[in-house]
C-alpha cells in the first residue's frame, strides 16, 4: 500500500506553526521568567528540577517531545545528535543534587536545540548523519563506564585489603 509523501518543509523556520510552538515551549521551559533587577532568565525546567525524580523526568519528557517535533520538521542527523547530547547533558547533570539544580538554571538545552535547528534552516549548518558525533559519544561513554568500573574495582580491592589488615573484632 503506497504511503503519501511527507509534507514539504517550510521555506523558513518561522513559516511553520509547529516550529513556532516548539520555540514557545522551549522559552517557557528555559527563560520565561526574569529575576527582577537582573538580566538573569529562567524557565520551568529548573523549577521542576526541584521536585525529586518527577520534576526531572517531566522536564526530560518535554525536551524529548520538542526533539521529536523538530526531527519531524527537517532536522538532519547531525543536528539531532547534537540535540540529544544537549538533552542528555541537561538530564544527567541536572540529576545531581544541589549542583544539578544550579546547572538547570544556567544550561538551557531546549533553547540551544531551537537555535541549532534555526541555524540548520537558515545556513544549512550541521548537515549529514552525525555518525562521527555518535562514535565520539559512544567512545566517551565507554571510557566513562570503564573508569567507573576500574574505580569501583580499585575501591573494593582497597577495602578488602584494609579488612584483611584490620580484622573486625580483633584487638
Amino acid at each position: 500500500m503506497p504511503t503519501a509523501p511527507p509534507p514539504p518543509l517550510p521555506a523558513t523556520f518561522d513559516a511553520d506553526a509547529r516550529l513556532r510552538w516548539v520555540e514557545h515551549v522551549a522559552r517557557l521551559m528555559d527563560s520565561q521568567f526574569r529575576l527582577p533587577g537582573t538580566r538573569f532568565r529562567f524557565g520551568l525546567d529548573p523549577l521542576l528540577g526541584l521536585i525529586p525524580v518527577v520534576g526531572d523526568l517531566s522536564s526530560t519528557l518535554v525536551s524529548v517531545a520538542l526533539l521529536v517535533t523538530m526531527l519531524r520538521h527537517g532536522a538532519s542527523g547531525a543536528v539531532v545528535v547534537r540535540m540529544v547530547l544537549n538533552i542528555l547533558l541537561d538530564t544527567v547533570l541536572g540529576d545531581i543534587p544541589i549542583i544539578g539544580n544550579v546547572f538547570d538554571f544556567a544550561y538551557k538545552s531546549n533553547e540551544r536545540n531551537v537555535a541549532l535547528l534555526r541555524r540548520h534552516y537558515a545556513e544549512g549548518r550541521h548537515p549529514g548523519s552525525g555518525k562521527g558525533l555518535v562514535a565520539v559519544a559512544v567512545l566517551g561513554l565507554l571510557a566513562v563506564v570503564g573508569l567507573v568500573v576500574w574505580g569501583s574495582i580499585a575501591l573494593l580491592l582497597a577495602a578488602w585489603h584494609y579488612v584483611e589488615m584490620h580484622p573486625i573484632g580483633a584487638h
